[in-house]
């Protein structure tokens, strides 16, 4: 018996696990035989201003070519959940033979596909087809200048590069254009021509990037510009601390010489004074716990998949990126378990396995959340974005039996090898009162203020993300990304140190939730700053294209409000233990 259960876990695992990557069958092996079978892929069709509403390729009344119809499944999670929908055109194309003009089916016009035609038409449709996994785009339509009269285009003039057995390039060039009038037929053609080419095999998606916008100087300056702002806090929390610092141990020895009646008439303030309080278990610790450890683990994705993709061309693959990142995250739940699980232990905690549960879920719930919302909306456009049920399935059993039981392995190491509250300063049974103080010291403000400075840093970088995701453009200069991510995680941790040295001189130990929610604020200007990109820059319309943009960008501000309060969290900790640790305490 715990044969066989142990036999069914194992074959769900690998199920799961294989979905997720790239499968290299006889079709993806992208070597071919003279005369051998050429697979034209007819993907999705949609508005050209809402790229991720798109549908089946065939929702519109296109044809079908007289070729036998080949069946495509979804090779990985990613391609599944990104609304991939492959299906065969029916075209007959084989190696480096070439094919004159030739109609390979009728479409008859009656009203209703008509109607369709010129719905797709005004509304600016384009369509989207795969060779040998390399992407074509075109359109269907256009009106005329008064928008009375509507034309389809309806020869397709395949235009094939190969260099020695690959197939290295692929233009398409749409031609006879037909006026929609109902109850006619027409002829839909099409023709293949094969050139050698010069650009090799590695080199063939070179042409889908567009260097002068990603290497733009304004994208250079950027980054320069970012990083004199680092040197400029990097330098000025030195100077500031070291100094402050230096003059508050130099106070605190000379107050250490007087005797009990001068102590206790000098003016004793500042940061020491709450040192029975500062290592105080912070308010709520589980949920706190829990956003620290998912935040450690959202940078761990974040800088292995940069990482990858630095080492790895992951946009010539479909879906590749989504499903390296899930891959990477489940397999990184240890580290969401080891930093979540040893936090709570210091702080006290007993309930440790409800902590496991939501810190392991905290992530997955949200973004599984706003996927069911969306696909609920999805599924009333018959879009190709709503999710399969068996992709449904896949995600759940990675949650389940990955992700989980990796995450109880990082807590029961976090907390038996750093789960023990090794203080520098003992924590009194009694809290101290806090004084009042200014209200640009309250906890509120600084919290408010304290995400302008990280996501100054960041938001040109944001707008080259957001236009590779929501925009035609294809992202690759992760180099750059790299470079921001260590950029925003040093702003970051300066500002928080900042922030909560002011914050214990004003005799105010309340640092660990300050500390993670003035990081975390990144987040709100990071999605204030999608309502401009949306409005300003971009041409999309519906609920379906709002739903998704703004859902998805709220998913992702999260995440990097949480990445960020965890930067600023553990740098500020590090901080805090230093400055305590050096200081005599009686």
């Amino acid at each position: 018996m715990g044969l066989g259960r142990w036999t069914i876990e194992v074959v769900v695992l690998t199920t799961v696990f294989s979905s997720m990557l790239p499968v290299r069958a006889d079709e993806h092996d992208h070597k071919y035989t003279d005369k051998e079978e050429v697979v034209l892929w007819m993907n999705t069709v949609g508005p050209y201003h809402n790229r991720q509403e798109t549908y089946k390729y065939f929702s519109l009344p296109f044809c079908v070519g007289t070729k036998k119809t080949i069946s495509h499944y979804h090779e990985t999670l990613g391609e599944a959940l990104q609304g991939v929908e492959l299906e065969f055109s029916g075209l007959d194309i084989t190696f480096k033979e070439e094919v004159m003009q030739t109609t390979y089916c009728d479409i008859e016009l009656d009203k209703p596909k008509r109607d369709a035609f010129v719905y797709a038409i005004k509304n600016h449709y384009w369509y989207q087809m795969y060779i040998d996994d390399l992407p074509i785009w075109g359109i269907v339509g256009e009106a005329d200048e008064n928008g009375e009269d509507h034309y389809l285009w309806t020869y397709k003039k395949l235009e094939i590069g190969y260099n020695g057995n690959r197939i290295v390039d692929v233009n398409l060039t749409s031609e006879g254009k037909v006026k929609l009038v109902p109850n006619t037929r027409i002829p839909m053609s099409y023709s293949v021509k094969w050139k050698k080419s010069d650009v090799k095999f590695e080199d063939r998606f070179d042409k889908y990037l567009d260097p002068s916008f990603f290497q733009h100087r304004i994208h250079w300056f950027s980054i320069f510009n970012s990083f004199m702002m680092v040197i400029f806090l990097v330098g000025l929390v030195s100077m500031i601390l070291m100094r402050t610092l230096r003059k508050d141990y130099a106070r605190y020895s000379k107050e250490e010489e007087m005797d009990d009646m001068d102590r206790d008439l000098g003016d004793e303030y500042g940061w020491k004074q709450v040192h029975g309080d500062v290592f105080r278990p912070s308010s709520h610790p589980l949920i706190f716990s829990s956003l620290v450890g998912s935040g450690c683990q959202i940078f761990s994705v974040s800088l292995i998949v940069i990482i990858l993709a630095m080492i790895e061309d992951l946009y010539t693959e479909r879906g590749s990126m989504l499903s390296t990142a899930i891959f990477v995250y489940a397999a990184t739940s240890p580290v969401n378990g080891y930093f979540g699980g040893s936090l709570y232990a210091k702080q006290g905690g007993r309930r440790w396995i409800k902590q496991m549960f939501i810190g392991a879920f905290l992530i997955p719930a949200m973004v599984c959340g706003t996927a069911f919302f969306i696909n609920f909306i999805a599924i009333y456009y018959h879009a190709s974005r709503a999710i399969p049920f068996g992709t449904m399935v896949a995600v759940c059993c990675i949650c389940f039996f990955v992700i989980l039981p990796l995450n109880l392995v990082g807590t029961i190491l976090g907390r038996n090898l750093s789960g023990q509250p090794n203080f520098p300063c003992r924590v009194n049974a009694v809290p101290r009162p806090i004084p009042e103080k200014k209200w640009f010291m309250e906890p509120a403000v600084i919290v408010c203020l304290g995400g302008i400075l990280p996501f100054g840093s960041i938001f040109i970088e944001m707008y080259f993300i957001f236009t590779s995701f929501w925009a035609y453009k294809i992202y690759y200069v992760y180099g750059f990304m790299m470079l921001v991510l260590v950029i925003l995680c040093i702003v970051t941790v300066c500002v928080t140190i900042v922030c909560t040295y002011f914050l214990l001189n004003a005799e105010d130990y309340r640092w660990q939730w300050t500390s993670f929610l003035s990081a975390a604020s990144t987040a709100v200007y990071v999605y204030m700053y999608s309502f401009y990109y949306y409005f300003f820059k971009t041409k999309m319309y519906g609920l379906f294209q709002t739903s998704f943009y703004f859902g998805y960008m709220a998913v992702f501000s999260t995440a990097l409000g949480i990445m960020c309060g965890a930067v600023g969290y553990m740098g500020t900790s590090a901080f805090v233990r230093k400055i305590y640790t050096n200081v005599k305490i009686d």
